[in-house]
Formats: C-alpha cells, structure tokens, sequence
C-alpha cells in the first residue's frame, strides 16, 4: 500500500480518493470562476485517454464527482474536460473550455457506480467523454458531443473527485485504470482550488534598533492550520528573558517557518492576523 497524506492511495490495482471542494464547477464570482477537488494525476503530451471503473463514490452530495479528467493547469479555473459518476445525477460529460470561464455539463441519469468512464484528447484538441456498464460497450453521454478545447501539448492527465460540500469529505475508490498516449511521470495528488495553509510555526519577534531579536514561537508547530479566530498570548517575559529591553522597542514582526533560517523553502497558504495588543499582567487570585 502506498498511502499519500492528502487523499490518494493504492491498494491491489484500487485507487481510492478522498477530497472536500465545493465542486468541480462554476464556483466563485463571475469571470472568476474555479474547481474545488482533489486530483491525483500525471502528465501527458499531445494525444491519448484515460479510463477508469468508479467503483464507489460517497453520497455527500447528490452532485458528488469522481471519474477522470484531462487538465491544462493545476490552477482552480483552468481549462479541462472531465468524466465522471455522481450518487443521484448519473454520468456526466464536464469541463471549462476558457480559463476562468463557466463549465459546460452534459449529464445522464439514471447511472450509478460501479460503472466505467473514458475521457480521449485527439490530435486536433477534441475531448470525447464515453462510459461504460462493462468496460467493452461504450457510448456517449446522452446531449454530449466532442468539444475542442484548445490546450498547451503538455497536460495533466488523472483522477479526480469532488463532495460538492465543502464541510464534507467524500470517498471514492476507482480500478482499472489505464491511460494511452505519452504519459510519464510518478502519480502525483493534491487539491485544487482549495484554499489551505500549511503545516508550518508561527512565532513573532521584538527587536530594538540594534541586536538580534527576541523570537518566540507558538506551542502548536502547525498553528498555520487553526481555521478559526484564536488569541495567542506572549508573555513579555520570554523576550526580556532573551534580552529585549521592553521600554525602547522599534520592530514587531509576526511571520511563518523558520526565523533562523530565512532560506529554508517555505509552505503556502493565507493567514489573518487582527488586534496586536499589550496587556497589563492579571491580577492574581
């Protein structure tokens, strides 16, 4: 078993999938439209396709998405073309042929998993979506027809579920993957257009007009990942302690990783910080 921490691992010719997301779909304002979902993938140059059997996928929406997809950029709003199995929709024949723009959506009711899907990039550009009870009968989505989507010839080609709720994880487990063309690379997963912090500390530091500065960091190493407002109190100790002559202080800085080492390569994500305050001590009991 080869297990990877955010939502893809392989067990005896399975993949299974786990993801949040909104949706693979027009989410976000207008002109500024994304995907939210998780996407194990690989990459693929000029022509070729991917099938797959959704063998599961968890109801955490009736417009829940897992099947397979092709994809010009790993960027919540690029372009793509995606095929794929939901709980109460049926099969549905998706993607966006504008950066940033609506998706377009053919669905078929009626059809549940298990059941297999195919997605196929031509030459010219053209994506044809197919699915299938058995893996050897294929047909198209009911209302779908090819659609060209123009695309750089280096592409990301793989796996991708969404739960259409963005307060759910949703599971879904595929089989008999296979792909044609010129795909390389190791899998790879990760979420798109979600936003998400990483795991990294968070400390802060006083200096005066000369030194070095004071630097405490927070007692949870991941602090990036709290996901709600949290009061984190520096006792002004722990920098007189270090030094710091409190009265004649000229440079407050609040920042992530590692202070020493400004070098080391750093995560990514997005952090609120509101109200720096100086209390008096509390009186004591």
């Amino acid at each position: 078993m080869v297990p990877w921490p955010t939502g893809f691992c392989r067990q005896a010719g399975t993949y299974t999938l786990t993801a949040s997301g909104t949706d693979i779909w027009d989410v976000g304002i207008a002109g500024d439209y994304r995907d939210e979902f998780h996407f194990a993938y690989k990459t693929l140059t000029g022509a070729g396709s991917i099938t797959a059997r959704v063998m599961s996928v968890q109801n955490t929406d009736g417009w829940a998405k897992a099947g397979v997809m092709i994809r010009e950029t790993l960027d919540g709003g690029s372009k793509h073309a995606f095929a794929c199995i939901t709980p109460s929709n049926g099969v549905a024949a998706q993607g966006r042929t504008t950066t940033g723009a609506a998706s377009f959506n053919a669905n078929q009711t009626g059809i549940t998993a298990p059941h297999w899907v195919k997605l196929e990039r031509s030459a010219s550009g053209n994506f044809t979506v197919s699915h299938s009870a058995n893996g050897t009968t294929w047909q198209a989505v009911t209302g779908a027809t090819p659609q060209n989507i123009s695309m750089g010839s280096n592409v990301y080609i793989g796996l991708a579920l969404t739960a259409h709720n963005a307060a759910a994880t949703c599971e879904a487990v595929f089989s008999n993957v296979t792909t044609t063309g010129t795909v390389s690379g190791q899998w790879m997963n990760q979420d798109i257009g979600i936003a998400s912090n990483a795991a990294e500390p968070l400390y802060v530091a006083v200096s005066n007009s000369s030194g070095s500065p004071a630097v405490v960091a927070h007692d949870d190493p991941a602090a990036a990942t709290i996901d709600a407002w949290t009061e984190w109190r520096v006792p002004l100790q722990a920098l007189a302690d270090q030094g710091i002559n409190l009265s004649n202080v000229d440079k407050i800085a609040v920042g992530l990783g590692s202070k020493s080492d400004l070098a080391a390569p750093g995560g990514s994500g997005m952090m609120y910080i509101d109200d720096i305050r100086l209390y008096r001590p509390e009186p004591q009991p």
